[in-house]
């Protein structure tokens, strides 16, 4: 019987690229569920309002979105894996807002070889699937809250892991001073079942961010911290795990985006040879019935991540 031995080694190498960091958890494609806006932002959305794809980062932000309750994000990833994200958010009375959310990976085709690398035609393939509900409520004025469960899927050949998942945050508003502040508790779960009996982490994260629209000058400047629940030698040295965003309005309806995350470039790539890694830009064109956006990402020194994404209400 052929093994699928090698095909494994080079499905570990791409995770190691679509997920930031040498990891051995199956989960680790929940980090990467971003809209094309937040992926040009570096992802500084944790405190971003009235964006529907905000979920991903906050579920707190969702009361937030006004007209545009649809979004979907197609992921360009190296080689022929592809990813895909879908929200849709209905407001309820008064303030209260439920959405639902899809993120879903595509690592392509895999022949089956054995030891000696001889294939005999046949073919495997892996998949990762997240499914989530949110619900979210003004907590005060301009105080919201949200929580999100979310089911985990992932599947390797003929294997597959099981997990459920929580997200929890706040997003407190200042209309006044154009500043939104945001904190979230992201993949705070469990693995159910596993591919092989080993028990796995789901990726918790904790993120706390802010942005400020500047007066008398378009522009929309994002700071946040994330990865605060990785664990460091020093605790100080989670605070190197930060994102800088700046959006710039062109006129009415053209918006210029560029971001920085220390975090991918602290460890993505060689001290020697780091180029443009962290760094992301992009572009959206905002309308009235429906926003296009475009995001490119540097991850490491040798891949550039394309995200396109459409928001419309329906």
């Amino acid at each position: 019987m052929f093994k699928a031995k090698n095909a494994a080694i080079s499905i570990l190498f791409f995770v190691f690229l679509q997920t930031e960091l040498f990891c051995d958890s199956p989960f680790q494609f929940l980090r990467i569920a971003e809209s094309a806006r937040s992926s040009a932002l570096a992802g500084c959305f944790v405190s971003m309002p009235d964006d529907p794809s905000g979920v991903f980062f906050n579920p707190a932000t969702i009361p937030t979105v006004n007209e545009k309750h649809f979004s979907a994000t197609f992921l360009k990833h190296i080689l022929d894996i592809n990813s895909g994200l879908i929200t849709y958010i209905k407001p309820l009375e008064g303030h209260a807002t439920i959405a639902g959310a899809i993120s879903y990976t595509n690592f392509g085709s895999f022949d089956y070889a054995d030891q000696l690398g001889n294939r005999n035609g046949n073919t495997f393939g892996s998949q990762n699937l997240s499914v989530s509900g949110t619900y979210a409520n003004q907590l005060d004025s301009n105080l919201y809250y949200g929580v999100t469960g979310k089911v985990i899927f992932v599947t390797f050949e003929k294997y597959n892991a099981l997990a459920f998942a929580l997200d929890a945050g706040l997003l407190y508003q200042i209309p006044e001073k154009r500043v939104n502040i945001g904190l979230s508790i992201l993949h705070a779960g469990t693995q159910i079942t596993s591919t092989d009996g080993t028990s796995e982490s789901v990726p918790l994260d904790i993120r706390l961010g802010i942005n400020h629209r500047l007066r008398g000058l378009p522009l929309l400047i994002n700071f946040s911290f994330h990865h605060l629940a990785d664990r460091t030698d020093n605790f100080f040295d989670k605070f190197i795990n930060f994102s800088l965003g700046g959006e710039l309005y062109l006129g009415k309806y053209i918006q210029a985006r560029l971001g920085y995350n220390n975090y991918i470039r602290k460890y993505t790539a060689p001290e020697f040879d780091k180029k443009l890694s962290g760094f992301s830009g992009g572009l959206g064109i905002v309308l009235k019935d429906f926003n296009l956006d475009y995001g490119a990402a540097e991850l490491g020194n040798s891949a550039i991540l394309h995200r396109f994404s459409v928001s419309l209400d329906l």
